[in-house]
């Protein structure tokens, strides 16, 4: 590049670096190294900062991930006071007691305490609050206060009080706990006493197991007041955090409380350490609200010590970068005067820029050198703009399709193909380009010619879209996602007595109402590529014959529907399939979320919604909700029962997932009664393969004026009442039309 390959003529074509040029490089090079140091300086900065952020972020990630276990495990409690309160133990000795049943009760709550590490007692009181007995004496048991005995308190029946967070000692060490207290009535409605189970705070997070196993990140839990309740192992390792369990937070260090205060999350960047504090609520009682704060820290100087290795990598590749933009800069000033110092000879015949078709030159580094107007004209860029320009830029190529066509032209010396150049200048363009040596020089040039081939390619289009729809031994039409349609064969107009397509509409010709499902029925090919069903019915015809149609979709780049091919098949006769007995049961989808649910309900005709029926399926069984962990086994129950629903789901019904656990069916044109024969009919199904057990339905009936959500409150309600009676697993509600009672 520095060195001249042939005689100079004169002394000028050398090489020679100006006075302004050395100027210029000294001076480029002192601003490349103050602003590599400012650089440095800034970018460990940013990254100690942004260190501290991502450790802010993750933690507060976690601490939302341990509130809402916590909270979960609290709610979960409730469920499981209330289970203990309703049991059959519990109830024999209240109906009569003696001390056997009071000795097999404890040791049923001893077996309970050891197996759930969260709950370390159970206790029963009296109608007057006063103690009976436990399943240990592990706490100073006193009277239940005044607030929660008889009519003192609001809640009552099947409602759960928990309390909020107190301390007592077990083993001589202090430990955080809350209770939850059942009222157990008589017939009546008269108390017959309390069922108190106590759990342990310090358990409960020990077994959520969080990412805080270092002393960097602890997890520290404090009240509304400031009091810590959780969280202190060692000894801190900053100051002003409480060191025992009951100390206050607010006294020790006030300006964290007061940040912590005036907000329910965020973080405070203190002189030793970055917190982070999330609010949390356990439970909400009709008299007060538990309310905690999760509080995490770590050292700003383990910040730093974390940073070390990458700080250090910083200044290596800053060293590094600035080595190498020196080097760039010297090596660019010395192509600079290489290039201004080089002339270029290109002999070339001046018609070879005055015809129709575009052509530019290259030279063996892939830059233009020159180009004629319609090059310029079919490319779309201004003629002073191409000069200079990289080749594989032009031709829009990735690196490995740019060099295979380089290793062609070294094999060949000619390369052609069709590129498609419509996003910059609307045109199909038929590149060749050729390889030819430059005279009395080293290297070669490349003659790039281009030729405007779009109207070739719009009919090789065309050819491919009938392609598409001659592709079929069947009447086949190739329609636009309203129904319009594009092109149809011989066969498809005979059938529907057509001789143009022009402004044919699929929805107009087949007379089976399809126009008001035709939104339904694109929404399931978007979902699934296609759809089928029998149209065409004619109810005068004797041999009763419909067609069997088949549409399939096409997408776009976009995942939307581009076009849809329609294919009409003459369908098997009704009294054939009925003498055969098989009959193929119907197929639908299943919704996989409520926003798709309520597509379809809105494109139900208002007289198929207003006799519509909602079917919800609560497949949960009662073994399943004894640990957390069944969760994959619930899954896989609830796959099998939705198989199984789905191989005789009735034509026009849909079903859904709402949540785990529990499915949607949507029943048009369906009474409730016929709507509890077909839930009666299913369950019995389920009961003869064995996946009846527990499964809990609730029926509604559509009122005027309903949303979806409006709809699925009342079936929700049948369902709360199918699981309260126990006695049998179906119910309605809202079922009676215009009326505002349950039926």
């Amino acid at each position: 590049m520095l060195t001249q390959k042939l005689p100079l003529l004169i002394t000028g074509q050398g090489l020679h670096w100006s006075p302004q040029r050395i100027f210029s490089v000294a001076t480029q090079i002192i601003i490349l190294l103050i602003s590599s140091i400012l650089l440095t300086n800034v970018i460990v900065t940013l990254g100690e900062r942004r260190l501290q952020e991502d450790w802010a972020a993750q933690r507060y990630s976690e601490l939302q991930s341990v509130g809402s276990l916590i909270a979960d495990r609290v709610t979960f409690q409730k469920f499981r006071t209330q289970m203990f309160a309703n049991s059959e133990l519990l109830k024999n000795y209240l109906m009569i007691p003696s001390e056997a049943r009071q000795e097999q009760l404890q040791q049923n709550w001893q077996l309970m305490t050891g197996n759930i590490p969260e709950l370390f007692d159970i206790a029963l009181f009296g109608p007057q609050g006063e103690f009976k007995f436990s399943a240990s004496n592990e706490m100073n048991y006193g009277a239940l206060p005044p607030s929660l005995l008889g009519g003192a308190s609001s809640m009552g029946g099947t409602e759960v009080y928990t309390s909020p967070l107190d301390f007592t000692q077990v083993d001589g060490k202090i430990e955080p706990y809350l209770y939850q207290l059942a009222w157990l009535e008589n017939p009546d409605l008269s108390v017959r006493g309390y069922l108190v189970t106590y759990q342990s705070m310090t358990r409960m997070l020990k077994s959520i197991k969080p990412a805080y196993s270092s002393e960097q990140s602890p997890l520290l839990m404090v009240d509304t007041q400031g009091l810590l309740y959780a969280g202190v192992k060692n000894k801190p390792t900053i100051n002003r955090i409480p060191e025992t369990l009951g100390s206050s937070l607010r006294l020790s260090y006030p300006a964290l409380w007061r940040k912590m205060a005036t907000s329910n999350f965020g973080q405070f960047h203190g002189d030793d350490a970055t917190f982070v504090y999330l609010k949390i609520g356990l439970t909400t009682q009709y008299e007060t609200r538990r309310e905690y704060y999760l509080v995490s820290y770590v050292r700003n100087d383990a910040i730093a010590a974390d940073f070390y290795e990458w700080r250090n990598i910083v200044i290596i590749g800053s060293v590094v970068l600035t080595l190498l933009s020196l080097g760039l800069i010297l090596l660019v000033h010395a192509y600079r005067i290489a290039q201004r110092s080089r002339e270029f000879s290109i002999d070339l015949a001046n018609r070879l820029f005055h015809q129709d078709t575009g052509c530019i030159i290259v030279n063996d580094h892939n830059r233009v050198v020159t180009a004629n107007e319609q090059a310029a004209k079919l490319l779309n860029i201004e003629l002073d703009e191409l000069s200079d320009r990289n080749l594989q830029r032009i031709l829009q190529l990735e690196d490995d399709a740019y060099a295979a066509i380089l290793t062609q032209l070294n094999e060949r010396k000619k390369w052609h193909d069709v590129i498609d150049f419509e996003e910059q200048c609307g045109h199909f363009l038929a590149v060749t380009i050729s390889s030819a040596p430059r005279p009395a020089k080293k290297g070669n040039y490349l003659l790039v010619i281009f030729n405007d081939v779009t109207e070739l390619k719009q009919a090789q289009k065309q050819a491919n879209l009938n392609r598409l729809l001659n592709d079929n031994a069947v009447a086949s039409a190739l329609v636009s996602v309203n129904g319009s349609l594009e092109l149809a064969n011989e066969a498809f107009m005979q059938l529907v007595s057509i001789h143009d397509i022009t402004n044919q509409n699929l929805t107009e010709l087949l007379n089976n109402d399809l126009s008001s499902q035709w939104p339904r029925i694109t929404q399931q090919i978007l979902l699934q590529g296609s759809w089928k069903g029998q149209i065409l019915c004619d109810p005068n015809s004797q041999e009763n014959t419909c067609l069997q149609a088949t549409l399939k979709g096409h997408l776009d780049a976009a995942g939307e529907i581009e076009y849809i091919v329609c294919t009409l098949e003459q369908a098997q006769k009704r009294a054939l399939l009925q003498d055969r007995g098989d009959l193929i049961p119907h197929r639908s989808t299943i919704l996989v979320n409520l926003r798709d649910l309520d597509d379809y309900f809105k494109s139900l005709t208002p007289k198929s919604r207003d006799n519509s029926s909602l079917l919800l399926i609560d497949i949960t069984a009662e073994s399943m909700l004894s640990h957390m962990s069944d969760i994959g086994q619930l899954e896989s129950r609830q796959r099998e029962v939705e198989i199984h629903i789905l191989k005789s789901l009735p034509v026009g019904y849909q079903m859904s997932h709402w949540q785990l656990g529990k499915v949607i069916i949507i029943l048009p044109d369906t009474s409730s009664d016929a709507a509890h024969h077909f839930a009666v009919k299913s369950l019995n199904s389920l009961n003869d393969i064995g996946l009846g057990t527990g499964i809990c339905m609730g029926i509604a009936s559509y009122q005027a004026g309903q949303n979806l959500e409006q709809y699925l409150s009342n079936a929700e309600v049948a369902l709360q009442r199918a699981k309260q009676i126990g006695e049998q697993s179906i119910c309605q509600a809202y079922t009676r039309h215009g009326a505002t009672d349950k039926k």
